[in-house]
Order: structure tokens, then C-alpha cells, then sequence
């Protein structure tokens, strides 16, 4: 860990970016291309498995190969359960992260935003998804060499001190799915 501020600090640094996240994309429900509806079964503090300090076992698809590297992140639930800031950091890629989740309680449906060090803007619309089950699906529409993908986020083996995050790809407007990167996460 480099020195920087205490977690006092930058809680309320990262809940003062969630909320300035939040007010200034607004949130608008017809943009995003696949939204729950109302009656999704999205709630507040279906993200509070993800606080505290964690260890990440990565497995990207790097062609037809998987590259495998570690990684570490710390989460905090914000705003009584209704988001959650993850800070993902790998070290041996000098690369960081920011995954803000935030609920949007009119649609019953959480919106996953991302932003990297390098750019340090948030990347397109959220995600947006549910938990059903026990297990998050957020689901968008992509592109990959001009041609339209979907692209599928899934939260699920969560207990007490692991969950998994992987990401898959659709050519086929979501029939099948291809996984593209695998997080095992276990609490440090």
C-alpha cells in the first residue's frame, strides 16, 4: 500500500465522487439500452458483501490464452446501501480502478459505473443490472471490430470471505456467452 489519505478520508472523497457522479449523468432510465423495469427486484444493500479489503486472483482471455495477474481492492457501501465504491488496484500493471454502484430506487435497478486512473472519466452509461438468486447479472450493449456485442457482468459464488466477478461476450444478441475475464476475490 502506498501512504495517501487515512479511510476516513477517502470515504468521504469517494462518497463526494458518487454523488457528483450520480447528480451529473443523471441517471436517465431511456438511455441505457437494457433496464429491468419496474419490476426488478433491486434493493438497497444488495452491495454490502463487497466492503472491506480484498485480494483478487484476475484471469483475462488475451486471444485464446488466459493471462493471469493479481490484484487487490478495498469497497465501501455508501449512502445507507444505495451505492458502493470499489477501488481496484494492480500493482504489477500500474493500473487503478473506480467501480461506482448506485441504485436507482424509482426503477428498481443498480447502474455499475467504471473509471480508470489513466483517463479518469466515468466510461459510457452504466451497466445495469439485478440480483436474482443470489446473483448479480448487468448486462450492455458493446462493440467489438464494428460488430454489435453484448456484454455481461455476473456477481455470483458470494459468501462471508469470497465472490467471484466475470465478464462474458454475446455475438449472438445474448443467446450464448463467452467469458473474457474471471475475478475470485477473497477477503484480505
Amino acid at each position: 500500500m502506498t501512504n495517501g489519505p487515512d479511510d476516513a478520508t477517502r470515504r468521504a472523497m469517494l462518497q463526494a465522487a458518487a454523488g457528483l457522479a450520480a447528480s451529473t449523468l443523471g441517471l436517465d432510465v431511456a438511455a441505457a439500452p437494457e433496464k429491468a423495469g419496474a419490476d426488478a427486484p433491486a434493493k438497497i444493500g444488495e452491495f454490502n458483501f463487497l466492503e472491506g479489503k480484498w485480494r483478487i486472483a484476475h484471469r483475462q482471455l488475451k486471444g485464446k490464452e488466459w493471462d493471469t495477474f493479481e490484484g487487490e481492492a478495498t469497497c465501501w457501501t455508501i449512502l445507507g446501501g444505495a451505492g458502493s465504491i470499489e477501488e481496484l488496484r494492480i500493482p504489477a500493471r500500474n493500473f487503478a480502478g473506480l467501480g461506482i454502484r448506485l441504485l436507482d430506487t424509482k426503477q428498481r435497478v443498480w447502474g455499475d459505473y467504471w473509471s480508470n486512473a489513466r483517463d479518469g472519466v466515468i466510461v459510457g452509461p452504466p451497466t445495469d443490472g439485478v440480483f436474482r438468486d443470489g446473483v448479480g447479472t448487468f448486462i450492455s450493449d458493446g462493440e467489438d471490430k464494428g460488430q454489435p456485442i453484448k456484454v455481461r457482468g455476473v456477481w455470483d459464488r458470494i459468501t462471508a470471505t469470497t465472490c467471484r466477478w466475470r465478464q462474458g461476450i454475446s455475438r449472438d444478441g445474448g443467446k450464448t456467452w463467452q467469458d473474457t475475464w474471471i475475478m475470485d476475490w477473497t477477503r484480505a
